[in-house]
């Protein structure tokens, strides 16, 4: 998580909500990093864990992506916990809980939902006051 905090830091330099996701094989290593690009590509699906798995599905030439945890600063929203799905990602781990468009449990629990045919497991507040600071820092700026 640590990483994935200081690859948001790039993302809040360029304007952009800081967040960071990066995408881990079964042993640990980064396949793919992803930060906040909807400012910098004018992209309203350009969100971090959107980027990660875009980068991970082209890097290993498919788009199942078992065997894999997604580590993110903010807990993925209903658009990326659906990507998180259709990728087949079996862990996402997160930083800061998104109480207004959270869907891992906190405003839905997409992720989890017995009704869907696949369902993660989920590691909810790892370093959640420092992820949670970064963005309200970025919030506290633009008012």
């Amino acid at each position: 998580m640590a990483e994935a905090v200081s690859e948001a830091r790039i993302a809040l330099a360029s304007g952009d909500v800081p967040v960071a996701a990066i995408l881990v094989d079964a042993a640990g290593n980064r396949l793919a990093v992803g930060r906040n690009e909807r400012e910098l590509s004018h992209d309203p699906t350009a969100h971090a864990e959107i980027v990660a798995i875009r980068a991970a599905a082209r890097e290993l030439g498919t788009w199942h992506l078992e065997d894999t945890t997604l580590v993110v600063t903010l807990e993925p929203c209903t658009m990326c916990a659906g990507a998180i799905l259709q990728a087949r990602i079996p862990r996402v781990v997160f930083g800061a809980w998104d109480e207004k468009a959270g869907a891992a449990g906190s405003v839905h629990d997409v992720l989890r939902d017995q009704r869907l045919p696949h369902r993660v497991e989920v590691v909810a507040g790892v370093l959640a006051e420092e992820c949670a600071g970064l963005l309200a820092d970025f919030f506290d700026e633009l008012r």
